[in-house]
């Protein structure tokens, strides 16, 4: 049996030396990844929505009365309100919830239906949010974005790196995140030039041009071909192998065919799938744990928080928010050169340390009802932000999607995604709902919270996490976990007769 195995892998190999990178994928690739420009648009809408006076003044009117305020608030509490924070946490919450269902489409009714659902869900949400005048309908928008979110992160990396050729699969898997950082800018520019709209109804055009990136991909979701994988799953064997024939540019297909087919007879609580569960789950903790989407979800308050004036807090956020995107670019090239664990351990010093110098500054200058920071501590608070956001767009950000979509077996990917969209979500949810209570409570040692965990999520990955680079997606079992110092107890072969022990 080992001989056989390593046959079948030399025969992988060779079969993808000759596997072309062809329009078909890169076309598909490109259309799916807008789910990531719609899921970071909605990341970061809305921390400048609920920080517009004609937002606050219509649904949270204690709020704005509040942030009116002269010297009765502490700079860290102004914005401080659990109902407040519902409105951006609640997208996440009906993303938890949507992940369950999302699992079980993604694997019924195949990869391009879910990402169709998901575009239906982001449309009518979008609609609803921008459109109508009561609370209770723009938060049934957001609960119905929140759908579309769970069913956009359930398929689209799954997409992304069954599609991919293997030596690229990193590369175009990032694409997801790349859009995602895209998305995040463009919702931070929106909201610029939406707060400076007179009459107080520039939140509607905020919330509105959501519809743009929902309708791309929906339309998108019409076009692209089915996976493989997913395919074969299904039992639809020879169009599986006509679509493989097609995304690989070439007849020479048998060997990865019958190994998608193999992969397709695994079950998510086999012992031997207990590895990439755990490490999934990890990984969605500990990339919302950076304290990443703290910022992101509330940039503009954040930096008000911090002392800045709104327009100069806007300008801060759109600068992270560019520094997001082009450190994403640099991941797209690196990640399948340098390798995963590589860019995740020169990223956790670099965030420490940035998180670090920010704390000290704060703890320094920015005090409860004053504010002592200078212009070049102000300008030096954004570098340290922007030198952790860049941090983690190459690392944490997209290797958080990656590693969990590439190490599952074909018949437990979904089930796998799911659960890390889950578990992502329900952070974020977290994350959303006592942020602004956590830095009312911390204040600047809001940042050393978080910078104590990324020295824990540094050791996790020193430790625990394999490096996958260019090793086929349906070969990580023979060629990653057998090899790992830990992880290799999981895959004994005499625990596979049950398959839950």
């Amino acid at each position: 049996m080992a001989k056989q195995g390593s046959l079948a892998t030399e025969s992988t190999a060779e079969d993808r030396v000759v596997s072309k990178i062809t329009p078909i994928v890169i076309f598909s690739c490109v259309l799916a990844a807008t789910g990531g420009l719609m899921f970071g648009y909605e990341v970061a809408i809305s921390g400048g929505v609920t920080a517009m006076p004609g937002f606050l003044k219509k649904f949270y009117p204690d709020v704005y009365a509040s942030t009116q305020k002269q010297n009765t608030n502490s700079n860290y509490c102004k914005y401080n309100n659990q109902s407040l924070q519902l409105f951006t946490s609640m997208l996440y919450l009906a993303a938890l919830v949507a992940s369950f269902f999302a699992s079980y489409t993604t694997k019924r009714l195949g990869r391009k239906k879910t990402m169709l659902i998901a575009g239906v869900f982001f449309i009518v949400g979008t609609v609803l949010n921008a459109a109508f005048n009561h609370l209770s309908v723009v938060i049934l928008g957001r609960i119905l974005l929140g759908c579309g979110v769970g069913f956009g992160n359930q398929v689209v990396p799954l997409f992304l790196s069954e599609i991919a050729p293997t030596r690229i699969r990193g590369g175009l898997n990032i694409l997801f995140q790349l859009n995602a950082t895209i998305g995040i800018l463009l919702a931070t520019l929106v909201n610029y030039g939406a707060a400076k709209i007179k009459g107080g109804w520039g939140w509607r055009l905020s919330l509105g041009l959501a519809g743009v990136p929902a309708l791309i991909l929906t339309l998108g979701s019409l076009i692209v071909v089915d996976t493989p994988n997913s395919l074969i799953q299904r039992g639809k064997l020879d169009e599986g192998r006509s679509v493989l024939k097609k995304i690989r540019g070439t007849e020479n297909i048998e060997t990865e065919f019958a190994e998608i087919v193999e992969a397709s007879r695994a079950a998510v609580l086999k012992r031997k799938n207990r590895p990439p569960l755990v490490i999934a789950i990890a990984m969605q903790i500990f990339q919302q744990f950076t304290g990443i989407n703290a910022i992101f979800f509330y940039a503009p308050i954040l930096f008000a928080s911090m002392g800045f004036g709104s327009n100069a807090s806007l300008y801060a956020a759109i600068i992270t928010g560019a520094v997001n995107v082009l450190s994403t670019i640099v991941s797209v090239f690196l990640v399948d050169k340098v390798g995963r664990r590589m860019l995740l351990l020169e990223a956790g010093i670099q965030m420490f340390l940035s998180q670090i110098a920010v704390a000290i500054v704060l703890a320094l200058k920015v005090t409860d009802h004053s504010n002592n920071l200078s212009f070049g501590l102000a300008i030096l608070v954004v570098v340290m932000v922007c030198i952790f956001v860049s941090a983690f767009a190459w690392s944490w950000g997209p290797i958080g999607w990656l590693i969990p979509s590439e190490t599952f077996p074909l018949e437990a990917r979904s089930a796998g995604q799911s659960v890390s969209v889950c578990v992502n979500m329900l952070c974020c949810f977290v994350i959303g709902q006592v942020f602004l209570l956590m830095l009312c409570s911390f204040k600047y040692a809001i940042f050393l919270f978080f910078s104590a965990w990324v020295l824990v999520m540094s050791l996790f990955v020193l430790l625990l996490i394999p490096e996958t680079k260019n090793v086929p997606i349906e070969e990580m079992t023979e060629r990653v976990w057998k090899k790992h110092w830990f992880w290799k107890r999981f895959m004994d072969d005499h625990y596979e007769g049950d398959g839950v022990k």
